[in-house]
Formats: C-alpha cells, sequence, structure tokens
C-alpha cells in the first residue's frame, strides 16, 4: 500500500557525510560514526522540492520501539519507472528487516531518506540513504537514482558513464583508490571483475556543482567494512570525456539548472490547499468543558493533509500536527494552511530517526533544521516537539529547548490500515484531556476522523491543540 509522509537536501545520515574528499582525484575512507550531523562533504546544489509539480512523498513508518523503521521516497510525474524502481528497493528492504529484525529485541532500526540531487530541464536524480542498524557491517548505504526525460527512460547511476568509456573510467576510480589505507589491487580486481559486479559497485554518482563526479563506495565495496565507506571525486576536465550523452546533460542541468522540470508527464495533478482560516485564539476552558487532544504524525502528506484539514474545519476542531522535517520541505504550502487553520504545528525531527541513538549534535541538527523548515512555512518556531517511536531519554532532552509530546491513546494506525478500527480505538479510548496518537500520510487514518469527530462531539468533547490543552488544565 502507497502512503505518504518521510528534501531540498537530506542530512546525509552516517560516516558518508564526514568525508570531506574536495579535489579532484581524491578517495577518502569515512569514519564510522552512525549519522551526521552537517551537511555534504562536497559541494551540492540545493533543490527546492516545493516547486516539483504535483510531488508526492511515499513513505512508511511504525511508532513501535521493537520495530522502528522510517523508509522515505519521492513520486514525481513523468518519472514513474524510476518511483517503480525505488519502490521495489524500498520495499525489499523494509520486508527484509520486518521479517529478521522486528520484535526479536536487537535495537536495530531502519532508516531510508531521500535527498534530490537535480530537478532541472529533462533531468531527474535522486539519493536515497539507508542506515540499517540490525545489519551486521553497520548498514550504511547508498543509491542514487536517475531519469532521462529526454528518452523516458530510468537510469542507473553507471549509465551516466558511456558504455564504450567504461573500462577506462574503472581504471580510473581504481587508480585513484589504490594506496589508500585497508584498499588493496585483488579487492579492487573483484570489486570490478564483471559487468554486475561493477553495476552494483557504482550505485551513487552524483554531480558536484562544479561539474566534477563523487563516486561514493558502500562499505565492504572496494575494502574491508572495518574501513568504512569510500569518495572517489574527479574533476569535470577528467570525467567529461567519460561520460554518456545523459550523463553530460545530468552534468550540464547540475552545474547550471534551469528554473523548471519536465519529464513529459501527460497529467500533474494540480495542489489542494484548504484556505480555511482560524477566527482568532481558541477559547476553550478545559477546566470546565471536556477537551481532547488529536495529533498527528509524519506528514504533512499530500492529499492525505488538505484532506484531513477540511474534515477538522467542518467540525471547529483544532489539532497538532508533529512534521516530519523533509516533508515540511516539500510541501510548505500545506504547513502554512494547518497553522492558518488554527492548529500546532511541532517537530517530529527532519528524518524519523530514533533521537535516543544520536549524538547531542545530530539530535540538535535533526530538530534545529525542522524547527528552521516550519518557520519558514509559517512564521513561528515551532514549542513542541514529539521524539519518534516516542524514544527520549537525558540526552535527548538536553540537545533541545522544545517539550516533548507523547501520547495518552496510541490507535496504531500504522499497522492496522482500517479506518472502522482506528476510529472505533479512539472513541473507545478517549478520556478527558487524552493525546491521540494518529498519522496523516495514511488514507485509512484520515478517513477515521469524521466518525471521531461526529461521535465525540456528540459526546461533548471539545477538540483542542496540545500547548492549548496544556495551559488551560
Amino acid at each position: 500500500m502507497r502512503t505518504h509522509t518521510l528534501l531540498p537536501s537530506l542530512l546525509l545520515i552516517g560516516a558518508l557525510s564526514l568525508t570531506t574528499a574536495c579535489s579532484s582525484g581524491s578517495a577518502e575512507p569515512a569514519s564510522a560514526g552512525p549519522r551526521a550531523t552537517s551537511g555534504s562533504p562536497s559541494p551540492v546544489r540545493t533543490v527546492d522540492p516545493a516547486r516539483l509539480k504535483g510531488l508526492e512523498i511515499v513513505n512508511d513508518s511504525s511508532e513501535q520501539r521493537s520495530c522502528p523503521f522510517a523508509t522515505s521516497y519521492p513520486d514525481v510525474p513523468g518519472a514513474e519507472a524510476m518511483t517503480a524502481a525505488m519502490k521495489k528497493d524500498v520495499e525489499g528492504r523494509l520486508a527484509t528487516f520486518r521479517e529478521g529484525s522486528c520484535g526479536n529485541g536487537s535495537g536495530g532500526e531502519l532508516n531510508i531518506s531521500h535527498q534530490f540531487l537535480v530537478a532541472s530541464g529533462d533531468v531527474l536524480g535522486v539519493r536515497l540513504t539507508t542506515q540499517d542498524g540490525s545489519a551486521a557491517s553497520g548498514g550504511l548505504s547508498t543509491r542514487t537514482y536517475w531519469y532521462d526525460g529526454k528518452a523516458g527512460a530510468y537510469r542507473t547511476a553507471v549509465d551516466l558513464i558511456a558504455g564504450g568509456a567504461r573500462n577506462a573510467f574503472v581504471a580510473g576510480l581504481k587508480e585513484r583508490l589504490k594506496g589508500r589505507e585497508g584498499v588493496d589491487s585483488v579487492s579492487l580486481d573483484d570489486t570490478f571483475s564483471a559487468p554486475a559486479s561493477v553495476t552494483s559497485a557504482l550505485g551513487d554518482m552524483a554531480f558536484t556543482t562544479d561539474g566534477g563526479l563523487r563516486v561514493s563506495f558502500d562499505r565492504g565495496v572496494v575494502g574491508p567494512p572495518a574501513a568504512g565507506n569510500y569518495v572517489v571525486i574527479l574533476s569535470k576536465k577528467t570525467v567529461t570525456p567519460w561520460l554518456s550523452a545523459f550523463g553530460k546533460r545530468a552534468q550540464r542541468q547540475t552545474v547550471t539548472p534551469t528554473s523548471s522540470l519536465d519529464l513529459g508527464a501527460t497529467q500533474t495533478p494540480a495542489p489542494v490547499v484548504p484556505t480555511h482560516t482560524a477566527s482568532g485564539d481558541d477559547d476553550t476552558d478545559c477546566q470546565k468543558v471536556t477537551c481532547i487532544a488529536l495529533t498527528f504524525d509524519d506528514g504533512p502528506a499530500a492529499p492525505e493533509t488538505a484532506t484531513l484539514l477540511t474534515y477538522l474545519a467542518q467540525y471547529k476542531a483544532r489539532a497538532t500536527f508533529f512534521t516530519v522535517g523533509q516533508n515540511v520541505a516539500s510541501h510548505p504550502e500545506l504547513v502554512h494552511a494547518e497553522a492558518a487553520g488554527g492548529h500546532e504545528v511541532g517537530n517530529h525531527s527532519w528524518s524519523h530517526p530514533d533521537l535516543t541513538k544520536l549524538s547531542p549534535e545530530q539530535i540538535a541538527y535533526q530538530l534545529g533544521r525542522t524547527s528552521a523548515a516550519i518557520k519558514a512555512a509559517t512564521g513561528k518556531e515551532p514549542v513542541l516537539f514529539r521524539p519518534p517511536y516516542g524514544a527520549i531519554n537525558a540526552t535527548v532532552r538536553s540537545a533541545t529547548k522544545l517539550s516533548p509530546v507523547l501520547w495518552d491513546v496510541d490507535t496504531e494506525d500504522w499497522k492496522y490500515r482500517d479506518s472502522a478500527r482506528v476510529a472505533q480505538t479512539v472513541i473507545d479510548k478517549a478520556q478527558r484531556n487524552s493525546v491521540v496518537l494518529m498519522h496523516d500520510i495514511h488514507p485509512t487514518s484520515v478517513a477515521a476522523v469524521p466518525q471521531i469527530l461526529r461521535t465525540l462531539t456528540a459526546r461533548g468533547y471539545h477538540f483542542v491543540t496540545v500547548s492549548h490543552l496544556r495551559a488551560t488544565l
């Protein structure tokens, strides 16, 4: 089932982001740290996903600490073949994770995030970064996906290189890798011994802003796993003669992007954004009436969040949205509509990792970047955050000034995609001043809301934001 949720640019998870190779022909092993705290190791041009017409973010996630996962990839009109390739890879990884790690107490976490590399002219490039804590080697891997709008075809990273130039290209990479700590000639020869292994090894290639090519190797591909990840950056002068026709267009669109993306889509869905505006502050006195706070995690999602806002407006109900930063970046108009409708917008991290497994700097980056995106969309910084999976400790608390919010009623709507069941769970478990956990990325959860609003309103409940509930108790 498709669900929507979990950037102009992504927090690259893991040691990959800590690599600082910048010169032509450099190759450096990365640190084995679990997640990065800051930007890309080589210059990349920021892509604003909000300008991509018809963009949807396809997502899935859990709120169960024994089975923590959050996956995300973009669906861009016209690039259906590329979307299908990402879907197959993400769903395969998720199925393997759920079969092998969920409920076994391993403490592993699966997080798949996305980053737009280029979205210009007839070229689309996306990187998926996967952190699989259940994997023996540390689980960090990256892969780039490319779409050629001119040919109407999905391209792998190796397709950036002309077929007749691949041997020379590989030889150039091997030459730059030789002599690096942990790399030996036997390992390199094995890695590049056959076309299939070449395609697998060269799974992550992308252009820098100056036209160079950055080639990233996952842990264990060109050296022992303990050595970490390796990156080679080839200068524009070096790599251009080896590029395919598509590779040259991708290079050009990265260096000098146009103002729009046209992949030849036959139909681009028009964005639907509610225009309801709340009248003044909420004057509900929760000491005198029965209040409840509905909260929605992981969005915004198109079109689910827009539909939900319409339902809430019909009952003059207010809610709290704990948004994921990379989705805020893709759909700021929906976050603006949330705030305009009288709802509260909270912080749910940038890419939905378990914050208790991060350093204070990494936690601050996840929450700070998301707060900045929320402020850009609404004009106001959030005051609340919900830690993914409800995972919080002293380190998380001390890394932010945001106030944490958990929940009293868990609908488990991420697990049970059944509108009637979700609605009945809320109706049966609702108590005065309850905080209810739901997700606006699931169509089934959104579809449950009218019954919840109708039934609980008839019972005298008033729907308020978390901050209003706290302030009036």
